[in-house]
């Protein structure tokens, strides 16, 4: 098997494109940042089998945990019907 390497030049327009290129600030905000933090409050509740095996299948597909995607479910519900009010 050949063993690929670096390369050891480049072309005139690719070394011109990086020379004239200029640096600029980070524009996006730290990811501390970029998540709205919520409060939280742990509990505990029994859910049917069938009702968790569903969510956990969904999550697994999804690479997500199945209790945020419980969570969700029940934010979307209740910030909906709190809108309505």
């Amino acid at each position: 098997m050949k063993k690929k390497t670096a390369y050891k030049s480049t072309t005139a327009d690719l070394t011109d494109a990086i020379l004239s290129s200029e640096r600029i600030e980070d524009f996006l905000p730290s990811p501390e940042l970029l998540v709205k933090k919520e409060d939280n409050v742990k509990i505990t509740i029994s859910l049917s089998k069938s009702s968790v095996d569903f969510f956990k299948e969904k999550a697994k597909k999804a690479g997500i945990p199945y209790q945020v995607m419980i969570k969700t479910v029940i934010d979307r519900y209740s910030s909906h019907y709190q809108k309505i009010k």
